[in-house]
This record gives structure tokens, C-alpha cells and sequence, in this order.
């Protein structure tokens, strides 16, 4: 179809894909309603340039939305996985291991002597939680609590319960204090935290000690308890991160004189309450912000300096994060605080970390310590969990049940991916799966022991920053058994994407299979699809932990993990010029003929546009369908919101919107093309990414939906004002002619939504009259407007021939 020729059959265009979800109880919805939280937010992290230290907004609302559960119920949990036999339910080992650690509560175990003079004393225990509670400043209390916790893993090793494993000998854990920054890179950026204490493996603990030799003291009671010397800790070999809240001027009761095993008593609170701040869009009005950028020069400049600590925490009470400091510092040295930050969105960045720092992560747990009650907070791509608090001065048992549990984990339990290998030296991570081979995009074939070596230091990779969602990974791979199966993949290279699809929505593949069968029919689909080559699902759904802890319903939103490799592309950000807009329209055009064929897309976005070089012309390959639905769907499939939120159509982004009170419609997706558009165009000289002060939008990545569309509203209102000296005039100036006909689209659906509610407060309409209207005002062709503009029509003269 040439862009001349008039838009396809206009109902099939206005239609959406049959609503979305599985309970009949919400048939109503006319798309996906938004999931708080689910966007990932390493779709902006190097892809779209937003900086790691202003990702917070993103976590706080997925901590938002965070889930409970009883202490005793995790406990339960955590004992099973670390049991002889962790299929088969005990629901017996709480009771055990609480009978089995009183001793060690009560000082009544002593450890045996495995080195001269190295024994230790369950009675430590006691002494360092009452050197705890006098400690009336937070980083002063660190040592001792290190040294109880270490002193009782000593102890706790050596006791046995009948179902459970022994301690892990390959990993044995240690509380080790970090109180120090620790910087990992996201692709193109780089962030840094400074975590209270960690849980190590002890090789990893000792490792942050290069210089120390023969310690006086068992390196657990000594070296732990102070900060790394040498040596930094490193994300990727951190177990589980304790952050630690004091009350200022709070005296903390100490140890009970003696331990029983009782019911659980709940603390107060019984649960971390979760703040909810407002996210900042910017000064109060938001006008200026747009105006200062529409109207100032644009100099290539340096980033700015970072101070030292891209984060400070102060919780509600008032006790602050400090910097790093000398346990001897005085109190008024501490650092004055920049960002407030709730202890568990400071957690939440950590967690963030440790998913980023090593591949497929299945889950992470994470401790908050707020004066003597601990909570554990579990975290996997499907949200969070959080359990009832502890107090380990009054239910000691239930801290030692933990850590026992805690210790007796091998790396799999601790969410660690064990089906790679790293291989540090050559930046890689090996493994060989059993998958289905993909040949011609349709005939699927089974083959086993699939070898594939993922590059995943490569600078190519694009990688994922956040908690939940799909955390899409994109890495270089290498396969022999690949290349076999396909040799002409040697040419161009192989890609894996990882991640983490909802286990309810039809998968990527499945949609693919459909994708390549209209391709062999329609000419604007075939050759601008992916080639997937091989798949791989992996079992455990997300759903299996929250079915085990009673969480109500356990299946919403359960994911599920998928390696994909497809033959690599290029992104369409490096083209610039006629190049640019004749990839772009090529992937409209695909776009156009998939809708007409029953695959709706539903998720625009610069990283999901590609292309690759045939015969001297660059080819537009419409990417990324693990957000699609296919027209044979009863409604919008899936719990996930479909878009990314910075492209997604402005009808999609107001409150209606994100209630999923909006039929998603053709003409949302071709506007979300022109976002991608405008937004290449600001962000991108010469298919090179802007230095942060030359490059505009910044704020879009990091905002919430109706925020977000708040901005572009208001961009819109503005767009004439932001040309650069760095554009191609030409597409500059179809960007404008782009932004016109939305505006104008604007202004038609107010009058039109003016109309329905005059009209609405004088009758009672029935549903077919709903449906009729919500018809009538879809039949604008928003294809049409664009493509007989000035600018499309000069654009389209000046690219290459088909």
C-alpha cells in the first residue's frame, strides 16, 4: 500500500482487540486497566536515557501495591525450601525448628571447637542485643547486631532438625556491615547506594578484607562487624540486603531473661506501612519547565555532578540515612538529607540492584529492621510480599527460625538462576536448555540441548532496572547448535531476549505464529516481522509462592519465564533523516496489515521499531509482541497494562484510561508512532543519544500515566516552540505537520465528549447506543490526516523506492 492510497476499511482500523480480562465480572473493561507499577522501567534506562537516580517513582508504586502475609506463614515457607524435600509439605518444621533453637535463645549452646580458642557461646547473643538497645544512634548499633546474628549462624549451624538440610558448606552465610557506596553500571549510567549490612556469602565477606591476615577473632564477630577495607562489595554477590530505621531518642527494651515457644504475638505495626507521596511533575504550574526548554538554547554540555549519595533516606519518624561514617562521628556530622525516601523504597532500589546484577533472577528477600522488629520482604517480577513484623527482643525464636532457614538455602533458594554459568573472564553466561526450534516463522519442532553462550557485558545488551513487570533483557548470543539449524544467522548475529511474561496472556511465540501468516499473504508484513528462531519456557510460575502463603488471588498477573532468540536487528534511533521516516512508515504500514489481519500490537515504543540493511536500503521491522492480542481473544488478555507509558495515546493516559474505560483503538497505536517520532527527534542527533542537558522529555520516563499525559498535553499545546538546530528540516517539520493533526484530533473528540454529556444528561442510553457512538467516533481516519500533509507528502517523494 503506498502512502497515497487511502487507510484499509476504516471499521476494522477503529475496532479494538475483544476487551480484556478472564473473570466475566469485568467484561465491561474496554482495555487492559493500568497495572500500577508494571512498566519496566529499563525500557528507560540507556534505551530512552532516563537517569537511575530518578527511577524511585516507578518503585514506590510498585511498593504501592505490595501484598502481606503472616510471619508464620513465610517462616513455613522458607523452612520448606530449605527441607530434605522441598516438594513434599511439612507443615510440622516451624514447630520443630522453634523447639530445636531455644537453646541457643536462652545462652544454653556452645558451639564445638573447631579451631583452638575459636568456640562460641549462644550467651553473645544475649549480650550484643542488649549492646543493641543501648545504642542510641543507628550506625553504632550495626556491630552488635552483626555480631548476635553471626555469633547464633555459628551456633545454628551445628544444631540439626529432623526434615531439614544441613547448613549450606558452599555458601555459609555471614552478616557483613557495608555502610558504604556501592556503584553499578545500567548500560550507559550508573548508580550508587550505600546499604546499611548485607547478607554474604563468607568467601564474598572475606574477599572485602584483601589485607587483613589471621584475625584475632573468628572473622565473623570481628571483621563483619566493620566496614569492607580493600576491597568494595558487589550487587551481584549480595544475598540480601538489611536496612536498618532507629526512633530518634528512643530507648530500646533489651533480651527477655528467657525464651518460650508461644503463639505469634503481632507487633506494632504488624505491617511496614507504605507511604504514598505525590510524584513531582516538575514546579507547581508545569508550564515553565516546557517553556524553559522550548525557549533556551540547547549547548552540548557536560552531565552535571552527582553528589556522593544519588539517594538519603529519612524514615517517617524522623531518623535519617547518614553518610558513610566513623562509628566514633558525632551525630550532628551526619549529612543533610537531599531526597526523603521511606526505608522501603530504599529497599525497593536495592532489590532493583540485585535483579540487575545477575541474569533471570527468580525472586530476592530483603530485611527492614525499624528499632527491634524486622520484616521480611520478598520480591519476584510479579510484585511484592511483605510479612508481619518480628520483634527479636520478645520473639527471639521466630528470628532464630529465620535465620536457620536462611542458612540452610543454596543459591537457587536465594533466587539466583541456576541454569547459567557465569563465566567472569569472558564477560558471559553459559548454558544449554531444551526449547523448540522455529523454522519459517510457523513450523515448530522440538530440540533439546540447545548451547547458548549470552554476552551479557556486551555494550549492545539493553537491560532491565526495576522490580516488577516483564524486566526484559535483550543480550548478544552465540549457539553452534543455532548456527547449524541456521546458518545465514552467522551473518547478521543472534540476539536472546529474557523475560518475563504473564503466565494468562497468549505468549509471544504463539502471536508470532499468527504474525508470519499473514506475512506470507500480505507484502507490507513480510520481511518487516522478527525471525524467531528457538524458545525456551521455563517452569515455577510467579503464582506457586503466593498459592504456598494463602495470598488472595495468587494466579493475577503470575509470570512466568521466556528465552526468545531471534536473528539481531538495529534500532531505528541510530537512522536519521529520509532514512528515519522511511523506516518509520514501513513499520506503520506492517503495523496497518497486522491490525487488518487480527493481531493488534498495542505497545509502540522506539525499542520495539527496528530495522535491519538489505541490498543498500534500511528495512523497518515492526518488534516485540509480548504485549499483543490476537481478535480470537474474549477481551484484553493479561493483567498487565498495555503500553509504555511515555507513547502511549493521550486517550489512553487520562484517568478513564487507566481504568480500562478506553477501547483501545487503531488510531491510539498510529499516535503512539508519532510520539516515537518526536521523540527521536529531541533526543537523538545524528542517531547518537544526547548528552542529559541537550536532550529533551527527561521527565516523561519517570512520571506516572496521568501525569505523563498531563506533559504531553501540554507539549502539544507547545511542540512549535522545540525545534533544535540539530534536525533534519524535513522531518522536523513532518513532526509538526504530526502534532497538528493530533492537536487537532484533540479538539474533535472534546467537542465530541462535550456533546455525549449534554446528550446523556437528557436520556438514558442502552448499551448498543454506547457501542453506536463509541462506532461513530472511531470513524475518523486519523491515517488519512497524516498521511496528506504537506510534509508526509514531501517525505515520501524523497525516500528510497519500494
Amino acid at each position: 500500500m503506498s502512502p497515497g492510497e487511502a487507510q484499509p476499511d476504516q471499521p476494522n482500523l477503529s475496532s479494538t482487540p475483544p476487551c480484556a480480562n478472564l473473570s466475566s465480572h469485568i467484561s465491561n473493561l474496554k482495555s487492559t486497566p493500568l497495572s500500577r507499577g508494571t512498566s519496566a522501567a529499563s525500557d528507560h534506562i540507556g534505551l530512552i536515557g532516563a537517569k537511575v537516580y530518578e527511577i524511585h517513582p516507578w518503585i514506590e508504586r510498585v511498593i504501592g501495591k505490595t501484598k502481606t502475609c503472616n510471619v508464620d506463614v513465610m517462616l513455613g515457607d522458607l523452612l520448606q525450601r530449605a527441607s530434605n524435600n522441598p516438594k513434599t509439605p511439612q507443615p510440622d518444621l516451624l514447630d520443630k525448628c522453634l523447639e530445636a533453637v531455644l537453646k541457643v535463645c536462652n545462652g544454653k549452646f556452645s558451639t564445638k571447637e573447631r579451631e583452638p580458642g575459636k568456640i562460641f557461646h549462644s550467651s553473645q547473643v544475649a549480650q550484643s542485643l542488649r549492646d543493641y538497645s543501648l545504642s542510641m544512634i543507628e550506625p553504632r548499633s550495626y556491630a552488635s547486631f552483626i555480631k548476635a546474628t553471626n555469633t547464633a549462624l555459628a551456633c545454628l549451624e551445628e544444631i540439626p532438625v529432623e526434615g531439614t538440610r544441613a547448613a549450606s558448606r558452599d555458601l555459609e552465610i555471614i552478616c557483613q556491615r557495608n555502610d558504604m557506596p556501592i556503584y553499578q553500571t545500567h548500560q550507559t549510567e550508573q548508580s550508587k547506594r550505600m546499604p546499611n549490612v548485607f547478607i554474604l556469602p563468607s568467601k564474598s565477606s572475606k574477599e572485602a578484607f584483601p589485607e587483613v591476615k589471621n584475625p584475632p577473632w573468628d572473622h565473623r564477630v570481628q571483621n563483619a562487624a566493620e566496614k569492607p577495607k580493600g576491597k568494595r562489595i558487589f550487587w551481584k554477590d549480595v544475598l540480601a540486603s538489611i536496612e536498618f530505621k532507629r526512633t530518634p531518642n528512643f530507648q530500646l527494651k533489651g533480651p527477655e531473661v528467657l525464651y518460650k515457644v508461644t503463639h505469634y504475638e503481632p507487633t506494632v505495626p504488624e505491617y511496614r506501612k507504605v507511604p504514598v507521596r505525590e510524584v513531582s511533575a516538575g514546579p507547581a504550574t508545569g508550564v515553565s519547565v516546557l517553556q524553559t526548554q522550548a525557549e533556551q538554547s540547547a549547548p552540548d554540555l557536560p552531565p552535571p555532578r552527582r553528589s556522593n549519595r544519588d539517594d538519603v533516606v529519612k524514615n517517617t519518624t524522623g531518623s535519617s540515612k547518614r553518610k558513610a561514617e566513623d562509628d566514633g562521628e558525632s551525630a550532628t556530622k551526619r549529612a543533610k538529607t537531599t531526597d526523603v525516601l521511606d526505608v522501603t523504597v530504599q529497599t525497593g532500589l536495592y532489590a532493583a540492584e540485585m535483579f540487575a546484577a545477575n541474569i533471570a533472577v527468580t525472586h530476592l528477600l530483603n530485611l527492614i529492621i525499624v528499632d527491634t522488629i524486622v520484616w521480611i520482604w520478598y520480591y519476584d517480577r510479579q510484585g511484592i510480599i511483605q510479612s508481619s513484623g518480628i520483634d527479636f527482643m520478645k520473639d527471639l525464636p521466630r528470628f532464630m527460625v529465620l535465620l536457620y532457614a536462611l542458612q540452610r538455602f543454596n543459591l537457587g533458594d536465594w533466587g539466583r538462576n541456576t541454569e547459567f554459568d557465569e563465566v567472569v573472564e569472558q564477560g558471559v553466561h553459559k548454558t544449554t536448555l531444551d526449547g523448540v526450534v522455529v523454522k519459517d516463522g510457523v513450523h515448530e519442532t522440538e530440540l533439546g540441548g540447545v548451547d547458548l553462550v549470552i554476552h551479557t557485558d556486551s555494550e549492545e545488551r539493553v537491560t532491565h532496572y526495576g522490580l516488577q513487570g516483564r524486566a526484559t533483557n535483550v543480550f548478544p548470543v552465540t549457539s553452534d547448535k543455532l548456527c547449524t539449524e541456521f546458518p545465514d544467522s552467522q551473518k547478521d548475529g543472534m540476539v536472546a531476549k529474557i523475560f518475563w511474561a504473564e503466565e494468562d496472556r497468549i505468549s509471544e511465540p504463539e502471536i508470532l505464529k499468527k504474525v508470519h501468516e499473514i506475512a506470507a499473504k500480505e507484502s507490507d508484513v513480510k520481511g518487516h516481522v522478527p525471525q524467531l528462531l528457538w524458545y525456551c519456557r521455563f517452569p515455577n510460575p510467579t503464582r506457586t509462592v503466593r498459592e504456598a502463603l494463602g495470598i488472595p488471588e495468587a494466579r493475577k498477573g503470575s509470570r512466568v519465564l521466556y528465552i526468545l532468540v531471534f536473528r539481531k536487528l538495529d534500532p531505528i534511533t541510530a537512522l536519521y533523516g529520509i532514512e528515519l521516516f522511511d523506516v518509520w512508515h514501513q513499520c506503520i504500514l506492517c503495523h496497518i496489515a497486522l491490525w487488518k489481519g487480527g493481531v493488534y500490537h498495542l505497545d509502540i515504543s522506539p525499542g520495539n521499531l527496528m530495522c535491519y540493511k538489505k541490498e543498500g536500503r534500511w528495512i523497518g521491522v515492526l518488534n516485540d509482541y509480548d504485549l499483543s492480542s490476537l481478535n480470537i481473544n474474549a477481551g484484553p488478555t493479561g493483567n498487565e497494562r498495555t503500553g509504555t507509558v511515555p507513547f502511549m495515546a493521550l486517550d489512553l493516559l487520562n484517568p478513564e484510561g487507566q481504568r480500562g474505560e478506553v477501547a483501545h483503538l487503531y488510531r491510539h497505536d498510529l499516535e503512539s508512532f508519532v510520539w516515537v517520532l518526536v521523540w527521536v527527534c529531541l533526543r537523538y542527533k545524528n542517531g547518537v543519544l544526547l548528552a542529559a542537558p541537550s536532550r529533551l522529555l527527561d521527565e516523561w520516563a519517570t512520571l506516572d500515566p496521568v501525569t505523563c499525559g498531563a506533559m504531553k498535553s501540554m507539549f502539544l499545546d507547545r511542540f512549535v516552540y522545540f525545534e533544535r538546530d540539530w534536525m533534519d528540516p524535513q522531518i522536523w517539520m513532518l513532526v509538526e505537520d504530526s502534532l497538528e493533526v493530533l492537536d487537532n484530533d484533540k479538539q474533535r473528540q472534546k467537542k465530541n465528549i462535550i456533546a455525549q454529556v449534554r446528550k446523556a444528561r437528557k436520556v438514558i442510553r442502552t448499551d448498543a447506543e454506547e457501542q453506536e457512538e463509541e462506532k461513530e467516533t472511531g470513524k475518523y481516519d486519523l491515517f488519512r490526516a497524516l498521511t496528506t500533509t504537506e510534509a508526509w507528502k514531501r517525505c515520501t517523494t524523497l525516500r528510497l523506492p519500494s
